[in-house]
């Protein structure tokens, strides 16, 4: 009785069960006189649905606009005051979709205590069709807002960290110095006159200053040798090719990368000297490529440094296996690997974007191009015994050309002596108590002495 009384109250009031029931009834009919029972209606989408992603808009809006089964236009649609236009899509698709960024289509932010509020709006803005001049959907703009959280993480996916510790900024970051120099035969110094005769070797050595950088292992790639400083002018020969290959000891030489190496930061080779053929200079430049691997990584075909040995006609490499010196008789040894395609950013573990990180940090710095010269040569070296018989020679007519002159100035010295003794003096001379005539002893007597005239009047008898 009290069911009965409160549903008749119901009805009363509201001609419904709206306030009674959050959703209305219908009622069915069973099959067989089946019991009656309710069904509730299948939910609408919302016109408009806004999904507010960590950096774009997208806005999907169903052609069903208004609900009265007047289907508006892609055209009359835009969002923000620029106007944006939605993506295309087909005539036969039963909504019509935006996709802009945050910033785009004059979208507003505003700043509050504790949110990032993005606003813009979606605009309906129907024209006449064709040569109609009547209009069946009405205007209408509908506010669009997204609140972002100014503190905590806005997106569903794992963040992936911008940063690495100090250290490894460091370490990655830190320029590697190459350097090639010209050695004395014993390596202990830098050769300070770089000059040669022909027959004789030539010491090199790459080095690569790594400081705190992690373990690295230096190659010479490439080199090339040149009558002037650019490994690209011809003439030219190569003595270093294909990623390590020591080609100069093919020839009539003995050019031997040396074995085993100081340290891993460290290759030392020597190169019989040459100069080039008709070429009046007398000099060469010699012009290496050099790079680095890590010092766990195993040589191969392309990161080497192989030697011909003439005795059993064979590649050695100065570590590593045999086979990565095959390709030295081939003439090819490959080319470095085309970079792997990696997958998007976010899908990358921690270690592989490590990887990424260090690769990008240090690609610039693992390779350089240096230049030793010039290299001067001043002859053969078999040569020596007749330039000593021929320096001999030519002290000996130096000594004798001094003697001469010391001899022709001593006699000049006489000769200006004697010069100066024979110069005369006159003295008159008296006889008897008179002066001589012409007829008498002589008019004058000339005195002369060893230190000059003698002073005085001497007497002769008549």
């Amino acid at each position: 009785m009290g069911l009965s009384y409160g549903l008749f109250i119901c009805f009363l009031l509201w001609g419904g069960t709206e306030l009674c029931c959050p959703h209305p009834i219908w009622f069915l009919h069973g099959e067989a006189g089946g019991p009656v029972l309710p069904v509730p209606p299948t939910p609408r989408s919302p016109p408009v649905l806004v999904e507010c992603l960590e950096a774009q808009l997208v806005v999907t809006v169903s052609k069903n606009l208004f609900g009265t089964g007047k289907l508006v236009r892609p055209s009359d649609l835009t969002l923000g005051p620029e106007h944006c236009k939605p993506l295309a899509s087909e005539d036969t698709a039963a909504v019509v979709r935006f996709e802009v960024g945050l910033h785009e289509c004059g979208n507003r932010v505003q700043v509050t205590g504790d949110a990032l509020v993005y606003s813009t709006f979606l605009l309906h803005r129907p024209r006449p069709v064709g040569n109609l001049y009547i209009l069946r959907t009405d205007p209408a703009k509908v506010p669009i807002e997204c609140h972002y959280p100014r503190q905590g993480n806005v997106s569903s996916q794992a963040v992936m960290p911008t940063w690495v510790p100090f250290r490894t900024t460091v370490l990655s970051e830190e320029k590697l110095a190459f350097s090639l120099r010209l050695m004395e035969k014993d390596w202990n110094a830098e050769k300070k006159v770089p000059t040669f005769r022909l027959g004789e070797t030539a010491h090199l050595q790459a080095a690569v200053h790594m400081g705190s950088h992690v373990p690295l292992r230096l190659f010479v790639d490439h080199c090339v040798a040149t009558p002037i400083p650019a490994r690209t002018t011809s003439p030219h020969h190569t003595i270093v090719d294909f990623h390590g290959c020591l080609v100069d000891g093919l020839s009539d030489s003995v050019s031997v990368f040396h074995a085993p190496r100081p340290g891993p930061d460290m290759l030392q080779f020597t190169v019989d000297v040459f100069h080039f053929a008709n070429d009046s200079r007398k000099m060469i430049y010699i012009t290496c490529h050099l790079k680095v691997t890590p010092d766990e990584q195993a040589p191969d075909r392309l990161n080497k440094a192989c030697s011909f040995n003439k005795t059993t006609n064979s590649w050695h490499p100065v570590e590593g296996t045999s086979d990565i010196c095959e390709c030295c008789n081939q003439g090819n040894c490959g080319v470095p690997d085309p970079p792997r395609r990696l997958p998007p950013i976010d899908q990358l573990s921690v270690s592989q974007w490590q990887k990424l990180v260090s690769r990008k940090r240090r690609q610039v710095t693992e390779e350089a191009d240096l230049t030793v010269g010039p290299l001067i040569f001043l002859g053969k070296a078999g040569d020596h015994s007749r330039e000593g018989w021929t320096s001999a020679a030519h002290s000996s007519v130096s000594l004798a050309l001094g003697l001469v002159v010391v001899v022709t100035l001593s006699l000049a010295a006489v000769v200006l002596g004697l010069a100066k003794w024979q110069r005369t003096i006159s003295y008159p001379v008296l006889c008897s108590g008179k002066i001589w005539g012409s007829e008498g002893c002589g008019l004058e007597a000339e005195i002369k002495g060893i230190f000059g005239p003698a002073p005085g009047i001497y007497f002769l008898p008549c």
